[in-house]
C-alpha cells in the first residue's frame, strides 16, 4: 500500500474508563461519539491513526457485544483490548506486561458433553491471537517500559508498587467471569491450564468473537497484582495510579509501528 492510501481502522476496547482514559483524551479534535447498545463508540484518529475507540465494561459477555458491534456497525480491520490482568504465571509481576498468544476460558465447562474449556460446536477450547499485531505490540511494550515509563510514571508510584525493571512476556491468557482474588483460586487454574500467565474476564470472549468473524485482534494486558489476597487492594490503586499511563505509552508507539507499516506495504 502506498503512502496516499487510507490506512487500515483500528478498533481499540478497555473494559473500565481508567484503562481507556488517556488514550480518549488524545483522540484528535474531530470526534464523533456514535451510540449503540449502551456504549459510546468514538470515532476519529488516534495518534493520526484512524481508530473507533470504546469502552466495553466488565465481563465476557459485555466484550463480546461490544466486539460484534465495532467489527459490524463500525467496520473495523482489526481489534485491540487493553487493560490489566492479574498475574498468576512464575515470574509474572506486577508492572509487567502480557501479550496474549492464545486465550481460554477458563469458567467454560460443559462436561460431559464437551471437554472442558472447549466451546461447544466450535471444536476447540484455545483461541490464537494474530501473530503481526502481537509482535508490534512486543515490540512497542518492550521499548515503552525501558525508555520511557520511569518518565511517565514517578519513582515513589513504582515504589508503592514494586515496580521495578518491567519484563514483557507472551504467552496464554485465561478469561472468565470471576474476579481471582484469592491465592487458592490462581493455584486452582494454574493446575488446570499450567501454562497460564495471566488471568482477566474479557480477553477469550473477544478472541473468540474475532475468531468467528475471522477479524485480526490482539490482547495487551499489564499486570495490576498477583491475583491473590492483596488483589482487590493492589486493583482498585493500580488503575487509578497507572493504568491509563502504560495504556497510552504502549499503544502510541504501537500505531505509530502500524502507520509506518502500512504506509511502506
Amino acid at each position: 500500500m502506498s503512502s496516499q492510501a487510507s490506512p487500515r481502522r483500528l478498533g481499540i476496547l478497555a473494559a473500565m474508563h481508567d484503562e481507556l482514559a488517556g488514550l480518549l483524551a488524545d483522540m484528535g479534535p474531530d470526534v464523533v461519539v456514535q451510540r449503540v447498545g449502551l456504549r459510546d463508540y468514538h470515532v476519529g484518529e488516534l495518534y493520526g491513526h484512524p481508530c473507533v475507540l470504546v469502552l466495553a465494561r466488565i465481563g465476557k459477555v459485555a466484550a463480546a457485544a461490544t466486539t460484534v458491534t465495532l467489527i459490524r456497525e463500525f467496520k473495523v480491520d482489526a481489534i485491540v483490548f487493553t487493560g490489566l490482568a492479574g498475574g498468576i504465571g512464575q515470574g509474572v509481576r506486577v508492572g509487567d506486561v502480557v501479550v496474549g498468544t492464545s486465550l481460554v476460558q477458563h469458567d467454560m465447562d460443559a462436561r460431559p458433553i464437551f471437554p472442558r474449556h472447549e466451546i461447544p460446536l466450535l471444536d476447540r477450547a484455545y483461541f490464537d491471537t494474530d501473530a503481526s499485531l502481537n509482535a508490534l505490540l512486543r515490540q512497542s511494550a518492550a521499548a515503552y517500559v525501558a525508555e520511557q515509563l520511569a518518565t511517565d510514571i514517578d519513582a515513589a508510584t513504582r515504589a508503592d508498587f514494586g515496580i521495578d525493571v518491567p519484563a514483557v512476556h507472551e504467552g496464554l491468557i485465561a478469561s472468565g467471569d470471576t474476579f481471582v482474588h484469592a491465592a487458592g483460586m490462581a493455584t486452582s487454574l494454574v493446575e488446570a491450564l499450567p501454562d497460564v500467565l495471566c488471568v482477566e474476564m474479557e480477553g477469550a470472549a473477544v478472541a473468540q468473537i474475532c475468531h468467528e468473524y475471522e477479524m485480526p485482534c490482539a490482547v495487551l494486558r499489564t499486570i495490576s497484582d498477583r491475583a491473590d489476597s492483596t488483589a482487590s487492594v493492589d486493583f482498585r490503586a493500580f488503575l487509578q495510579r497507572v493504568a491509563s499511563v502504560y495504556a497510552v505509552g504502549i499503544v502510541r508507539r504501537f500505531l505509530m509501528g502500524k502507520i509506518s507499516r502500512e504506509n511502506a506495504a
